[in-house]
């Protein structure tokens, strides 16, 4: 069961880093920035705030562990969504290997987060 929380709680805080406080600290301390990644794809402004916002409260929603089950499933779908978009977005526009793995790379991190938490909540039922 320890082993289990361990290796949910390294997966969830990579994740959390990663989507959460990174993209929230830019646009907090370097909002000239928020949008580097979206805009060359061809994406407006706006939605590099929209996605920011989502994935914090996605990050949020899956790090609580009093989040409600069903709120927790919606944020892991919200996230991987949003990760499976920007594979597909760099694999169509700029086609650059790096920038098409590392989506891969952290959805497979949440995958794992995904898996752990699952396997707590079924050992504590």
């Amino acid at each position: 069961m320890k082993k289990n929380k361990v290796i949910f709680w390294v997966a969830t805080g990579i994740i959390l880093l990663w989507e959460g406080v990174m993209p929230l600290g830019t646009m907090l301390f370097a909002p000239q920035y928020v949008n580097a990644g979206t805009k060359p794809l061809g994406y407006p402004d706006y939605f590099a705030y929209a996605l920011i916002i989502c994935k914090v409260l996605g990050v949020l929603a899956i790090s609580f562990p009093k989040t409600p089950v069903k709120l927790k499933e919606w944020a892991y779908a919200g996230l991987t969504f949003s990760l499976i978009f920007a594979f597909i977005s760099h694999a169509c526009v700029d086609k650059n290997i790096s920038y098409m793995i590392m989506p891969l790379a952290v959805l497979g991190i949440l995958a794992v987060s995904y898996r752990y938490n699952n396997k707590i909540q079924n050992n504590s039922n």
